[in-house]
C-alpha cells in the first residue's frame, strides 16, 4: 500500500516514453491493416479492440512487458485480425464460421418471436428502433433485421427471395 499514488519519478518517465512509443507504432500498424480493423465490429472484432488495449495498457503500465514485447504483441494481434478478415472475404464457408449472420426479428407486420427470443431482443427494443428510424406504422416496415454487428436494420421495402433485395441473405429463424 505504500505506493499507491506515487511510486518514482523513474516509473513515471518509463510510462511517458514507453507511451510515446507504442502509441505511434499501434497507430501506425493499424493503418498499414486497413479500415476494417477499425470497422463496425462483428465478434472477433470486438476481440481484437479489446485486445488491442489489454495490451497497450499493459505495456504502458507494466514494467515487467518491454516496448518491444508490446510492438510485437500489438503486431501479432493487427497479423491475426489481418488473417481473419483475408479469408473471410475469400471464403464464404470460412466467414460462416466465424461471423453471425443477420437475422430477420420483424416481418410484415409480425414480430418472429422465436428469432426475438434466440436474438434476445425483445419487442420493446425492436419498436424503439422503429421509432428511432422515424417510423409511423408498423404497417409500413417489410421487416427489421438484426446485423451480424448487433445493430439493427429497418427495410421498408424488399422480399425474402428477390436476389435485387436487401432481405436476400438474411437468416430466417422458424
Amino acid at each position: 500500500m505504500e505506493n499507491i499514488f506515487f511510486s518514482s519519478w523513474e516509473s513515471i518517465v518509463r510510462t511517458l516514453l514507453v507511451g510515446l512509443l507504442a502509441y505511434p507504432a499501434l497507430i501506425i500498424m493499424l493503418r498499414i491493416s486497413g479500415k476494417r480493423t477499425l470497422s463496425q465490429m462483428k465478434e472477433f472484432d470486438f476481440i481484437i479492440t479489446v485486445a488491442l488495449g489489454s495490451t497497450l495498457a499493459s505495456v504502458l503500465l507494466s514494467k515487467d512487458v518491454s516496448l518491444a514485447d508490446g510492438v510485437v504483441a500489438l503486431g501479432l494481434l493487427i497479423s491475426l485480425q489481418f488473417i481473419l478478415a483475408y479469408f473471410s472475404v475469400r471464403s464464404k464457408k470460412f466467414s460462416k464460421i466465424i461471423s453471425s449472420e443477420p437475422t430477420l426479428i420483424f416481418y410484415k407486420g409480425d414480430f418472429l418471436w422465436t428469432a426475438l427470443k434466440k436474438e434476445r431482443v425483445t419487442e420493446a427494443e425492436v419498436r424503439s428502433v422503429l421509432r428511432s428510424n422515424g417510423v409511423i406504422s408498423i404497417e409500413k416496415v417489410e421487416a427489421v433485421v438484426m446485423e451480424s454487428n448487433g445493430e439493427f436494420t429497418v427495410v421498408k421495402e424488399g422480399g425474402l427471395s428477390n436476389e435485387d433485395s436487401p432481405l436476400f441473405n438474411v437468416k430466417r429463424i422458424k
